[in-house]
């Protein structure tokens, strides 16, 4: 008998301790071929879900997968995972949580730009974004997400992976 990958068991406590100090407990996954989400909201071949209790119907996060339904748009919508696709579980609030190393690549798939380069599959990959120490160097940045202004209290959550 294969042994139990701890993954599933770790998503579900740093679910519990979100739930039990009141944090939103966010998961972020890769998406491939066995993944079941909406695709429009997909980016980077990556999907980050709200799987809070008032968020989800039927949340269950067993070994293999990661299964519920939530509202997209104001239509409800079943949602499957496999637990191998999921990259990080972490608190909306204030970032704490677990990032995981995917175990197999992801399928190519036809329906998301990118992902795949002369036939090699680029993995997503989370990391770290370092801040500038000054405005110097922030006036120098040149990518196309670069904004001077500091992050709004209320925006997107996001997560810092710390090795």
């Amino acid at each position: 008998m294969s042994e139990i990958s701890t993954k599933p068991y770790l998503l579900r406590a740093i679910y519990e301790w979100c739930t039990d100090n009141g944090y939103t407990p966010y998961l972020a996954a890769m998406v491939d071929g066995q993944t079941r989400v909406p695709r429009e909201f997909v980016k980077n071949g990556e999907i980050v879900l709200n799987i809070s209790f008032t968020a989800t119907s039927g949340l269950k996060l067993d070994n293999d997968f990661v299964n519920f339904s939530a509202r997209f748009g104001g239509v409800s919508r079943d949602v499957s995972i496999p637990m191998d696709n999921v990259v990080a579980i972490y608190a909306r609030e204030n970032g704490q949580g677990m990032a995981f190393e995917v175990s197999k690549p992801a399928a190519p798939e036809e329906s998301h730009e990118g992902g795949v380069d002369g036939g090699e599959l680029i993995a997503p990959a989370l990391s770290a974004v370092p801040t500038p120490k000054d405005e110097s160097d922030a006036a120098t940045s040149t990518g196309p997400d670069d904004n001077p202004d500091p992050p709004k209290k209320g925006g997107r959550p996001t997560l810092t992976r710390i090795k």
